[in-house]
């Protein structure tokens, strides 16, 4: 009966796989704040993209992480045809082709040596509109690597004009732009900062949003639509439940909600520790995401989450 009724119900299709692929090591690296989750190899990572695929998931959102040693004040390896990033979106697109939405983070951060998003001018303050330059050549290469679908997640304004535009100028009209449209400083990246290898020094509060602030995001939501963004996203999911049903109530677009490490994390430690039930929980805050709008959700859990899902039809 309580079947029967639900008002809302989770499919595979919802979901989507963040992964990292890590330059110059032969073994997975695994994660230490994000148990079960690793920086791939080149090889593991186009088996993790089939083992998605296989379980239905929607897409594959794929993050690089260069060598330290190719890492400068400009992010060059971001923009590099060879780069880690695009080699890794050739791989998993020989791998799936189609079946799989292949996504790719567009930002500088993992590729700077200073780990912010963007370029720094020389007091140190990022420099939004140097910044939008090199995001306009790093969606180029990713879409000449073969990718589907770009996030540019560094919250520069007017980021998604600028990578729209570069699209379109390269006859690249079929990808579509993700935009990170509201995307909070939160406490709950930590565990991010060690997957990717952060080389971050203060904070990005200047560029991201405030976390007592709801209107601001509805102010985002309009430029970024104005913009030419295809689909939104609000990040974190679960503290921004509310920002979420906000957006989702507000526009006749895709929206999607990333469950980010530090929410990954604290279920897979209250689990190690026998406090919560662990599957019971994922699910939970999966549904919890899904009732709230989100119409993808990018989630570490999400070919396990897919597989129990089939498992139970």
């Amino acid at each position: 009966m309580r079947r029967m009724v639900a008002e809302t119900r989770l499919h595979p299709s919802d979901l989507i796989l963040p992964a990292f692929v890590r330059e110059g090591i032969t073994e997975p690296v695994p994660i230490q704040a994000m148990p079960g989750v690793v920086q791939h190899t080149r090889d593991t990572l186009r088996k993790a993209a089939v083992e998605a695929c296989e379980a239905g998931v929607a897409g594959i959102m794929l993050f690089g992480v260069p060598e330290d040693a190719k890492k400068d004040a400009l992010g060059t390896a971001g923009t590099d045809p060879e780069g880690i990033l695009q080699v890794a979106i050739r791989d998993v697109r020989a791998e799936v082709g189609d079946d799989l939405v292949v996504m790719s983070d567009l930002c500088l951060d993992e590729y700077t040596d200073h780990g912010h998003c963007g370029v720094l001018a020389a007091d140190g303050r990022v420099d939004n509109d140097a910044t939008l330059e090199r995001y306009a050549e790093m969606a180029q290469v990713q879409a000449d690597a073969g990718v589907h679908v770009v996030g540019p997640s560094g919250m520069m304004d007017g980021q998604i004009g600028v990578v729209r535009d570069a699209l379109d100028t390269i006859g690249k009209e079929d990808v579509s732009v993700l935009a990170y449209t509201a995307k909070y400083s939160s406490a709950f990246y930590g565990p991010f900062r060690e997957a990717v290898g952060s080389s971050l020094r203060g904070d990005r509060k200047t560029y991201q949003q405030d976390p007592a602030n709801a209107r601001e995001s509805l102010r985002e939501l309009a430029l970024d639509l104005e913009e030419g963004a295809d689909m939104v996203m609000v990040k974190p999911a679960g503290p921004y439940l509310d920002i979420l049903a906000e957006v989702a109530a507000s526009v006749d677009v895709p929206v999607a909600a990333y469950q980010i490490s530090g929410e990954y994390a604290m279920v897979e430690a209250a689990a190690e520790k026998g406090w919560i039930d662990r599957e019971a929980a994922i699910a939970e805050t999966l549904l919890g995401i899904r009732r709230a709008g989100a119409r993808m959700i990018l989630t570490y859990w999400a070919t396990e989450a897919a597989r129990r899902l089939n498992a139970a039809r």
